[in-house]
């Protein structure tokens, strides 16, 4: 496993950053295409499921009770799926975790196919589903920097995040084409079987000169106050999470709810769409962009584009036309992609690796939990106050909360590893296992 940045050391040569494309490094090439065929699944699911629910019952109230059994326990065990791949082999983790997503998904297709469909099955099936989330993405952001080199971390997260956005836009539309064509219940089993064959290709996964997590002598609850420990000693950190939380809180909850109402007033149904597509292309291009791009700070130019995120609300707030309004999506489209290829290259960089997935649990579970809240307290909040105005409002708080770590010496002046010799700068302390 690749040790944290050490201050003491001068960092790897820009040269590395360019030497070759990761795709010629066969276990990358593995990990990337287990990632991509389980993101193209995942990002089908919730249209199928949502028309396969829908066309079973009749009823929105089932959809809405399926949906929640998947999400609680999503975030309830989020600590717990931290501590679980710091001690344990992340890699097994991983494949363990998708043979029985490939189960519960199956299960339910199985039900739909049948023509058995029951919300209480369905349910339980979904909670599982949702249970076993909770363990991957903590063992994602620490299985990467077991296998690429710390000075490649960042072309790795933007190959990443741009197969992470372009399912996102392509996944729901095949979706719907196969449940037209198919039914919902065999787009539900192409999920099932997309995490089979993601298992598959981490299954092969071997990490020839790294070191494997080692098991630990505590239980998980001490690891789990171990993590909280070490996300609190590193000031960063904290500092970036609680800003994302915010800007959680405000942002995502009124652009899911009161963006397509808002577009729809000002420009029409179409233009919703439009804004959409917008936004996704300005996602796949930043992505492509951080492939290349080398900064001092990497961190400080992710916290600066993340205001971008908050531009569409304030188009929307100020009654902008059409155009104004998707050159925002764009712009808040490149935005959202730097940050996200920043945070988890700095992540991956900075904290002590026996202590990432942990941290990165605490980092999931208080940037979005406030995600459920923000969405129901949009509704009123636009009734007692107007829509136009609650969408100026939070887009203002959405800005001021993302540049707000910028205040932070700790956020500007952290280095990158993959930085020119001459940017080198000392890292800001990595906690108490950092400093030991």
């Amino acid at each position: 496993m690749q040790p944290p940045l050490d201050p003491s050391l001068p960092p790897s040569p820009p040269s590395l950053l360019r030497s070759g494309s990761l795709f010629r490094q066969p276990r990358f090439r593995t990990f990337y295409a287990g990632r991509l065929v389980s993101l193209l699944g995942s990002s089908m699911a919730p249209v199928a499921l949502a028309f396969a629910v829908l066309d079973a019952s009749g009823s929105s109230q089932d959809l809405g009770v399926v949906l929640a059994a998947h999400m609680l326990p999503l975030l309830a065990l989020l600590l717990v799926g931290g501590a679980v791949a710091d001690r344990s082999s992340r890699r097994n983790v991983l494949v363990a975790v998708h043979l029985g997503s490939a189960l519960t998904q199956g299960g339910v297709a199985a039900l739909l196919l049948t023509g058995h469909y029951a919300l209480a099955p369905v349910a339980v099936l979904e909670f599982l589903n949702g249970a076993l989330g909770a363990f991957t993405a903590p063992a994602l952001r620490g299985v990467l920097p077991q296998f690429v080199d710390r000075t490649r971390l960042q072309q790795a997260n933007s190959l990443l995040g741009t197969a992470r956005n372009a399912t996102k836009i392509l996944g729901p539309s095949l979706s719907g084409v196969l449940v037209v064509a198919v039914g919902s219940g065999p787009a539900i089993a192409f999920d099932a079987f997309t995490y089979l064959l993601a298992a598959g290709f981490l299954a092969r996964l071997t990490f020839t000169g790294t070191t494997e997590p080692a098991r630990r002598p505590t239980g998980l609850a001490a690891d789990i106050r171990d993590g909280w420990a070490e996300f609190r000693a590193i000031r960063w950190v904290w500092i970036g999470t609680l800003a994302f939380c915010l800007v959680n809180l405000v942002q995502t909850g009124t652009w899911q709810i009161l963006g397509p109402q808002l577009t729809q007033r000002l420009s029409g149904e179409e233009t919703w769409g439009l804004v959409l597509s917008v936004r996704g292309i300005g996602l796949l291009v930043s992505g492509l962009l951080m492939y290349r791009l080398v900064v001092r700070h990497l961190l400080r130019l992710g916290q600066l584009t993340s205001v971008l995120a908050a531009l569409p609300l304030l188009a929307l707030g100020a009654r902008l036309d059409a155009p104004w309004l998707l050159s925002a999506a764009f712009a808040a489209g490149l935005g959202s992609a730097v940050t996200a290829v920043a945070w988890d290259t700095s992540m991956q960089e900075h904290v002590p690796p026996h202590v990432l997935s942990r941290v990165a649990s605490y980092d999931e579970l208080l940037s979005y939990v406030a995600i459920p809240v923000g969405q129901l307290c949009v509704g009123p909040l636009a009734q007692a106050y107007g829509a136009f105005r609650v969408a100026s409002v939070a887009g203002a708080v959405s800005a001021a909360a993302a540049a707000l770590p910028l205040a932070s010496r700790a956020v500007r002046r952290l280095p990158h590893a993959a930085a020119p010799a001459s940017a080198a700068e000392p890292a800001p302390a990595a906690g108490r296992a950092g400093a030991a």
